[in-house]
């Protein structure tokens, strides 16, 4: 067969934002967002954009500019998930529990050329921007009023809703180029004091958001409940797969439990998102009842306790544990279901979803490494290694950070992830820890999550992470940082001791896995994107003498 070239007509750059093209023409009359009184339609929000994106182009915004976002889970942050990259621009979602001193680093290293800012996080982003230097220049701010009481400042030189009104809703939006055009550059979640900048193509967005939509499974016209941050990783991508559905994304400014089931049963939502920390405040909630209706609730992160997902479940939520990063831009591997385990006794079927699964069908390959030889372990579940993954998913690389990149990209053409892990006989992944969390006792390797998902099925637990502690004769040991239920509300009403604990790990625990120490905290540390800030509690625990052990802070 002659060879066959690709032309014009069968090679148009893939992007997720012909997405919202169609999703006005399909979905037009549907509800596309709920939030508080205001409600659009597919229709609106496609036009929205359009206007949008238009008065970009006309204040000077370029193909390739970084244009920033500060925003809580409202309407103008899903909008411009969408006008920004239609404006031909890079889309920076910035995380909103960062501090002003990192919101600056992050606005200088992307050379950011223009700065939307919620209202309710004026003050912070104000302060990000004061941290320029005179020599510097400083993003364009531009005002999103999510509530009547926010004023105007001289550092605020537009207003969302005036951009809104004098944009043209005819504009032509700038396609890429290429289908490897930057269309975001998101950082890492800061547990270090470096964030990187990660930065995807138009066609790994498109491949993620699909690929997420097929493997979950999301049907057309799903009500989506916004828990997860639209910043964490673009919402792992569903901010766009929302439109390819014609979805109806509800949005939350802020959220308790309390407001999770009022939405779920006001709104007859049917998909949720969210970290683990999520799935524990729902199914710790003193007010938790069961479900109307089925919702079906997709984690990722830290792999989810399987005590934790049986709690949850029996309030009605259907769980799917996926695995993803930000430098892969959504859910990669997940735990896809095998109709013969529903046939087993629940506590198994919890501990299956707390796997990761296998790779989903967007991503080319997943494996875990031998660290010496470099080969596919044993898939026994017992022998670990280094989860590495390829597919035209991945990131581009980091910005401005060549080293970085080729550290994780390598020359064998893996990305490395840092996470270990173990292959189970039937080919299903399973993480048991970072890299640099696993704690080394004696010559023998405790997996830290291992040991925190027996803390979790305390019922007395509410939280808890498990960090090496130093010791003179074996090296480290795991030292157990907990929260129970009664300290969060302030009762005080401590169900466990730390003689407690001990005794419940030992019973369903080798012993050399067992925390030789218990230190109880209202509540553990968090980072950003609301994962349990180990590397804090690593420190803590340098510091920490024998007597502090077993011990309240």
């Amino acid at each position: 067969m002659d060879l066959l070239k690709p032309t014009s007509a069968n090679s148009c750059p893939l992007t997720p934002l012909t997405f919202l093209d169609r999703a006005a023409t399909v979905y037009g009359d549907c509800t596309s967002i709920v939030y508080n009184h205001t409600t659009y339609t597919w229709s609106q929000t496609h036009r929205r954009c359009l206007q949008v994106a238009s008065s970009l182009a006309g204040i000077g915004i370029r193909r390739g500019h970084v244009v920033s976002v500060l925003a809580f889970n409202i309407p103008a942050m899903y909008e411009l998930q969408f006008a920004v990259p239609m404006a031909g621009a890079v889309l920076n979602n910035l995380n909103t529990r960062l501090d002003a001193r990192t919101i600056a680093i992050i606005l200088r290293h992307g050379e950011s050329k223009l700065l939307f800012v919620d209202s309710h996080l004026q003050a912070l982003a104000m302060e990000a921007v004061s941290r320029f230097p005179p020599e510097i220049p400083r993003p364009v701010v531009v005002l999103i009023r999510d509530n009547v009481g926010s004023q105007a400042t001289n550092d605020v030189e537009f207003f969302y809703e005036d951009l809104v009104e004098k944009g043209d809703e005819n504009f032509q939006w700038i396609r890429p180029e290429n289908e490897w055009d930057p269309i975001t550059l998101n950082y890492t979640s800061g547990t270090t004091s470096s964030p990187k900048g990660v930065v995807h193509s138009h066609r790994a967005t498109f491949i993620v958001a699909v690929d997420s939509l097929i493997d979950w499974p999301v049907l057309k016209k799903p009500v989506f409940l916004w828990t997860l941050p639209m910043f964490h990783s673009n919402g792992w991508s569903f901010t766009w797969g929302m439109a390819a559905v014609g979805g109806t994304n509800i949005c939350l400014h802020k959220f308790t439990a309390d407001d999770v089931f009022s939405a779920v049963n006001r709104h007859h939502v049917t998909h949720m998102c969210g970290a683990p920390v999520v799935l524990n405040m729902i199914a710790n909630s003193p007010n938790a009842k069961p479900l109307e209706n089925p919702v079906h609730f997709l984690t990722g992160g830290a792999p989810p306790p399987a005590a934790v997902v049986l709690r949850t479940e029996s309030l009605g939520f259907i769980v799917s544990h996926g695995y993803g990063m930000t430098e892969v831009g959504g859910v990669v591997v997940s735990c896809a279901w095998k109709e013969k385990w529903n046939r087993l006794p629940v506590t198994e079927r919890a501990s299956l979803k707390a796997r990761q699964g296998v790779r989903t069908l967007g991503l080319t390959e997943v494996n875990v490494l031998d660290s010496e030889s470099g080969l596919g372990v044993k898939r026994d579940g017992l022998t670990q290694g280094e989860i590495v993954l390829k597919g035209g998913c991945l990131m581009l690389g980091y910005l401005k950070d060549p080293r970085a990149t080729a550290m994780c990209m390598r020359e064998d053409g893996w990305l490395y992830t840092g996470d270990v892990g173990v292959i189970h006989p039937d080919g299903y992944l399973e993480i048991k820890d970072r890299s640099k969390d696993v704690i080394i006792t004696g010559g023998e390797n405790v997996s830290s999550v291992e040991v925190e998902s027996v803390l979790y099925c305390n019922p007395a637990v509410n939280e808890a992470a498990v960090v090496a502690l130093p010791d003179k004769f074996w090296g480290e040991t795991p030292c157990a940082f907990v929260s129970l239920l009664g300290d969060k509300d302030g009762s005080g009403n401590v169900k466990a001791s730390s003689d407690e604990i001990l005794k419940f790990c030992r019973e369903r625990l080798p012993h050399y896995m067992v925390p030789k120490t218990v230190v109880f905290m209202a509540e553990l540390p968090k980072t950003a994107t609301g994962k349990i800030k180990k590397f804090t509690l690593r420190e803590m625990a340098k510091n920490m003498t024998p007597s502090m052990g077993n011990s309240r802070m």
